[in-house]
């Protein structure tokens, strides 16, 4: 019984995922819990976004809150205004203002390649 109650017990303390994977024209994906498509930039660095003024409003962040925890792939990043936000695998993960939908991939490409859309 102890066991058990044990197990419960870790299975409640672990949080979600703050991703979800899904499938779309460009193969599996990550989305956000609304289901729409997570980006990746390739001017970030690994754990530092680029993405920030003009370019944080086309691309709006996937946000973690101020206690945030760092669990297997999900890390957390801290941004120059001093907000957080998710990195899965080190790449900070964005969502792109011109998806309209769950399953929508308009960013994918987007300024000369350098936004793909997050493979899990």
């Amino acid at each position: 019984m102890t066991t058990a109650f044990g197990s419960l017990a870790f299975a409640q303390t672990m949080a979600p995922a703050p991703a979800k994977t899904a499938e779309s024209s460009k193969g599996k994906i990550l989305v956000d819990a609304k289901g729409m498509t997570l980006y990746t930039f390739a001017k970030d660095s690994a754990g530092k976004s680029a993405c920030n003024g003009p370019c944080a409003a086309n691309w709006p962040i996937l946000a973690a809150s101020a206690d945030a925890k760092a669990s297997g792939d999900w890390t957390v990043v801290t941004r120059d205004d001093g907000s957080k936000m998710w990195a899965y695998k080190g790449k900070p993960l964005y969502t792109f203002k011109q998806d309209m939908a769950a399953g929508d991939v308009k960013g994918d490409g987007f300024l000369n390649g350098a936004w793909h859309v997050a493979k899990p």
